[in-house]
């Protein structure tokens, strides 16, 4: 009996003191789950009070993920092919599209704008887009959007068919390009990895919303948080663009074209009395003037500027007139100064012809010596 108490208070701490220690690693683990969750909704407040939408969560692409199999690339395709998206950014026409790496996006700030302004711009922030082609190439993926910058033609548009009559072709397609398409493509290190379709729309998030439910709600989640009070409350703020200034207040009704001395503006009206009267100086795409007609008669008038958005630079800059090319044709001979060109005094002065130049003789010396001793 002594044996067995002994046997069995030498084996009891050998049977409870795992348990033990995986009880304390799940409670850590909790804590560091719980820990890491709070960390996440706090990091999402601030996003919600700042007014930035939040980021779509997917978990990375590992570094040294494997190539992109077979099988990812026809579910990529068929997840993505035909989907109807939201731009967050706009997107300029012709062969010039985005270009997307590591959550930066070619061309952004100034130089997308003189693209916009070159080539116009296919896709503007918030407008619905349509995802018409996938293509997975060896280092990058190609999204084309809205038929893409190209045409392209049907199988129907290449069978041509011959007979006693000549060939016969079906009829094609104009070949000139898409106006209404763009496209972006992301690019990757050496090779595509191996991912999930949620892993490739985070990638895509900086210029295209999957999530977003209407036109209104995408576009309100690329603007300034201060502008996106300002249109959910339907007030125009002084720097406003006239896309702001129709997303809060809706195309005007009336409109009319004035002139304050050199300036050219546009008043937009909305409101008839007896109700409020708001006028919207615009010149050129920015408010410059917000004009309040109260019921009571009160005027309230706002120039000063309220928000300041990023301007392109439209004007191209001058060359200055008296620049001359060094190349540049002329009726002066080689060697010759322009002050040394006579000037007439009272009409045109005609230059004496040039002296012929100097022409040998043929045969050279001993041909003239022939002639002369044949005299």
């Amino acid at each position: 009996m002594l044996r067995f108490r002994t046997t069995t208070l030498l084996v009891l701490p050998l049977v409870f003191t795992p348990l033990l220690a995986s009880a304390q690693a799940v409670e850590s683990v909790q804590a560091q789950s719980s820990s890491a969750s709070s960390a996440d909704k706090a990091t999402a407040g601030n996003k919600a009070a700042s007014g930035q939408p939040p980021a779509p969560i997917a978990p990375p692409i590992a570094r040294d993920a494997p190539r992109i199999s077979r099988q990812t690339r026809l579910e990529i395709i068929r997840d993505f092919e035909t989907q109807l998206v939201y731009a967050r950014t706009a997107f300029p026409m012709g062969a010039k599209g985005l270009h997307l790496k590591e959550g930066v996006v070619t061309p952004n700030g100034e130089e997308l704008q003189q693209v916009l302004a070159l080539w116009g711009p296919s896709i503007k922030p918030g407008d619905p887009a349509h995802i018409s082609f996938v293509r997975i190439k060896d280092d990058h993926i190609h999204f084309e959007i809205n038929g893409g910058p190209v045409h392209r033609q049907k199988w129907y548009q290449h069978i041509q068919v011959s007979g006693a009559g000549g060939n016969v072709q079906a009829p094609q397609n104009d070949p000139q390009a898409n106006p209404h398409g763009s496209f972006v493509d992301v690019h990757f290190g050496k090779y595509v990895p191996e991912m999930s379709a949620q892993q490739l729309r985070a990638l895509l998030y900086p210029v295209l919303d999957f999530n977003a439910r209407n036109k209104e709600q995408a576009y309100l989640d690329t603007v300034p948080p201060k502008v996106k009070e300002a249109i959910q409350a339907h007030h125009v703020l002084v720097g406003m663009n006239q896309e702001m200034v129709i997303h809060a207040k809706g195309k005007p009704p009336k409109k009319v074209r004035e002139r304050d001395g050199e300036t050219e503006y546009e008043e937009w009206i909305y409101g008839e009395p007896p109700a409020d009267v708001d006028f919207v100086r615009l010149v050129g795409d920015e408010v410059v003037r917000v004009e309040t007609m109260r019921v009571g008669g009160e005027k309230i008038v706002r120039t000063e500027k309220e928000v300041v958005l990023q301007q392109p630079e439209r004007e191209a800059k001058k060359e200055p007139e008296d620049v001359r090319p060094a190349n540049a044709p002329t009726m002066r001979r080689p060697g010759e100064d322009e002050q040394d060109v006579p000037k007439p005094a009272d009409g045109p002065t005609h230059r004496p012809p040039a002296p012929p130049p100097d022409i040998s003789p043929p045969g050279g010396p001993g041909f003239v010596a022939m002639i002369q001793a044949a005299r």
